[in-house]
């Protein structure tokens, strides 16, 4: 007897279907290109959703440079699995986390992968991992709009959006509009675009000080009609806590660049209470 193929993609489509289904809200990170932030953003996003007594997962499929293990002091943690699917790496007792970096023997190897391999990697992520029922699952993709960044908007096809984020320099800038560009073409909603090194929080008297030219973010954001969630300062306690694993929105949220954070993330939160509550009151 031959194998119902069609059968047997009905059934893993109506699998993909039953996850998406636990997953309240699902926020992508993006950024146009390398070395803004955006991993950082990722992490403390995910911290503070998860401060919030929320569900949260973080997966990151930053499948050539996984950053997410460092940033939260979890190197060297192995997977495990259960049944037929994987654990996720426990932070706490609210957030989960998942990361090609769990697989890989030490900080030294690469991964040489083509599109297909990296595609089939994370469906296994979305499809394979207990997640369970989740408030927020924040994504943290690689920089530009490639392989990764499509096949997460494709399996996550109803993702409630982007975090974009850049930095205040016009050769950043002009990367970042592909990525909204991408984002439209896709009917992925930009949730907001974050100016991360924006200024520098002096170390003695904790003003900010523009050293670059500021504002690039937001004019952009005013371009494309689409929210600006704000400014995140350069802070040195900012790089002290992403060298220590310990996210600063969690180790020391009174520090400046640690309250720019949680003024940018607060308009996620409260429009997706908002809309959870509405749902509620209609289902009612």
């Amino acid at each position: 007897m031959g194998i119902n193929i069609g059968y047997v993609r009905a059934i893993n489509k109506y699998k993909e279907k039953q996850i998406m289904e636990n997953i309240a809200h699902k926020f992508l990170v993006l950024s146009g290109k390398g070395g803004v932030g955006k991993s950082t953003i990722a992490a403390n996003l995910a911290v503070w959703l998860s401060m919030q007594n929320k569900k949260v997962g973080l997966l990151d499929i930053d499948i050539h440079g996984p950053s997410i293990p460092k940033l939260l002091n979890l190197e060297h943690k192995g997977i495990k699995a259960e049944g037929d699917k994987i654990k996720p790496i426990c932070y706490s007792d609210t957030l989960n986390v998942m990361s090609i970096g769990f697989l890989l023997p030490d900080e030294k190897n690469a991964v040489i992968w083509r599109g297909p391999m990296k595609h089939t990697l994370i469906k296994q992520f979305v499809t394979d991992v207990c997640w369970g029922e989740l408030d927020y699952l924040v994504v943290d993709c690689p920089p530009g709009t490639g392989d990764e960044p499509l096949s997460i908007a494709q399996l996550l096809n109803n993702a409630d959006g982007a975090v974009i984020v850049t930095t205040p320099q016009q050769i950043a800038i002009i990367d970042v509009k592909k990525c909204i560009t991408f984002c439209k073409q896709l009917n992925l909603p930009v949730l907001g675009v974050i100016e991360n090194m924006s200024g520098l929080v002096c170390p003695h008297c904790q003003h900010r000080i523009d050293i670059f030219k500021t504002g690039g973010g937001e004019q952009m954001a005013k371009e494309f009609d689409v929210p600006f969630l704000g400014r995140i300062p350069m802070d040195s306690d900012m790089v002290s806590a992403c060298d220590s694993g310990q996210p600063l929105i969690y180790s020391n949220s009174q520090s400046p660049a640690a309250q720019a954070l949680i003024s940018a993330f607060k308009p996620l939160l409260i429009t997706y209470e908002q809309s959870q509550f509405e749902k509620e009151v209609e289902a009612k």
